[in-house]
């Protein structure tokens, strides 16, 4: 979806009755480098699952999805459940062992017995009718899911942006004080090299102090900074699958910083260096939860 970006977190319940029960429907994201899924299926929705991870997987790019549906059957639903005879056999063996290394165990009651995972054999209720049934209440929850994602997301877009705009001031700030630094760093260092070189070989200072000044010139630092951050406001503004994009911008962004730093020759531009500094980082962690 072009222009919005979506977070990484977002919640979502919905629930739906149906001819077999009622489907209950949780879906729950949180920020995670790739997609990630996590299902937990009643035993009679499992041949549901691979329709369900195609499902999510086709709507959601990113994040660690956690996914739990469950199906209440009617009251009367377990009328016609059945004993299944080869998991109550290998209950019984795993009994006589257990008492025979513990013998002071007590041994299982029926309502032990009939609690135990797989011991009732109920029906499948996966059929094509409850398998429609999911799926839509699947495709309503990711709706809401995805709506809650989006609104999540411009929040985040806005905080980035305010960060975006301190920092294009940072640099405004230095770039009409060059002049006058480099100006002033010069007439301060061409003082000293006369004091320490003795000599009045003002040509020879002239080419140490341009030779210099070439090294302390951030202005094309400043120029980088101005692109990336431009960019910056481009990727918001198209919208989508952004979070790498933008990390790798927060990488370039933080290089020209830290060059600034080192080619620094005032406290003024160290200010500024460290100011960038903190916003990026700022920035940085806003992208995280971004899909």
């Amino acid at each position: 979806m072009s222009g919005l970006l979506f977070s990484m977190t977002g919640f979502t319940a919905q629930e739906r009755e149906i001819a077999a029960g009622v489907l209950l429907l949780e879906l729950r994201t949180v920020n995670h480098r790739y997609l990630e899924l996590h299902l937990r299926l009643d035993d009679a929705l499992r041949s549901i699952e691979p329709a369900l991870r195609e499902a999510i997987a086709a709507r959601l790019g990113r994040g660690k999805v956690e996914c739990r549906l469950s199906l209440i059957a009617p009251k009367d639903a377990g009328a016609g459940a059945t004993v299944n005879d080869l998991v109550l056999r290998q209950l019984a063996q795993l009994s006589i062992e257990v008492q025979r290394h513990f013998p002071q165990s007590h041994g299982l009651s029926v309502a032990d017995i009939l609690r135990w995972p797989g011991v009732l054999a109920t029906e499948s209720v996966a059929d094509d009718t409850v398998r429609a049934d999911v799926l839509a209440l699947l495709e309503q929850g990711l709706q809401d899911l995805t709506a809650a994602r989006g609104r999540e997301g411009e929040k985040l877009k806005g905080l980035i942006l305010e960060r975006v705009v301190l920092m294009e001031q940072q640099v405004e700030r230095v770039r009409p004080l060059l002049p006058i630094l480099i100006q002033a760093y010069q007439e301060k260092l061409a003082a000293k090299l006369k004091e320490v070189m003795q000599t009045a070989d003002d040509e020879r200072i002239r080419q140490e102090l341009t030779l210099f000044v070439q090294r302390i010139d951030v202005d094309e630092e400043l120029d980088r900074l101005t692109t990336h951050l431009q960019e910056v406001r481009r990727i918001l503004a198209k919208g989508g699958a952004v979070g790498k994009r933008l990390d790798f911008m927060m990488q370039e962004l933080n290089r020209e910083a830290n060059t600034l730093g080192s080619k620094s020759a005032a406290t003024e531009t160290s200010r500024v260096c460290m100011e960038l500094k903190v916003l990026i980082e700022q920035i940085r962690e806003q992208i995280q939860n971004l899909e």
